[in-house]
């Protein structure tokens, strides 16, 4: 399935679920409390969103001052705009969904799966290319010199014929 069907299929289900819900809870404890309840958690979600941001970005901060690479962050701070957006949204479903974006534990959670999913779609793309691999674009392996660098005489005579047998 293309991902343009994805999202056409999610843009029909997705608010025929939260209409479900608004007319469920609304039959429950009535429409005002209902409107206020979707009010009250676009408010709630806007000051964590704020907060959450400020964190992330005081993290970000820190580990490029590090020299590290904020990947975890640059994850998280997307993750914290997708919340963001889908608390805006009024449902109970997208605001459950934007809330799981924004708690902390959650977040990081989502964040290192996408991190570790991507890692791995990156080394199938790449021709199962691991640590220690030598293979080229092709399949084929890569040739190339070393040299061992030792003082000892005898290591460097031992190198030096490894290196003969290797390249006959």
């Amino acid at each position: 399935m293309r991902s343009y069907s994805i999202f056409a299929v999610l843009f029909l289900i997705i608010p025929i679920i939260e209409i479900f819900f608004l007319i469920k809870v609304g039959e429950v404890i009535g429409a005002l409390p209902t409107i206020v309840l979707v009010v009250l958690t676009a408010v709630i979600g806007a000051g964590l969103l704020r907060q959450q941001g400020l964190s992330t970005l005081a993290r970000l901060q820190q580990s490029l001052g590090q020299g590290k690479l904020p990947a975890q962050e640059m994850i998280e701070g997307v993750l914290l705009a997708v919340g963001g957006a889908l608390l805006m949204t009024p449902g109970f479903v997208t605001d459950t969904m934007g809330f799981l974006c924004l708690l902390p534990v959650t977040r990081q959670f989502l964040a290192k799966a996408i991190i570790k999913r991507s890692a791995l779609q990156m080394q199938i793309k790449m021709g199962g290319f691991t640590q220690g691999s030598t293979w080229g674009q092709d399949g084929d392996i890569v040739e190339g010199d070393y040299t061992v660098v030792n003082d000892d005489p005898k290591s460097l005579r031992q190198s030096q014929n490894k290196k003969r047998k290797i390249i006959e």
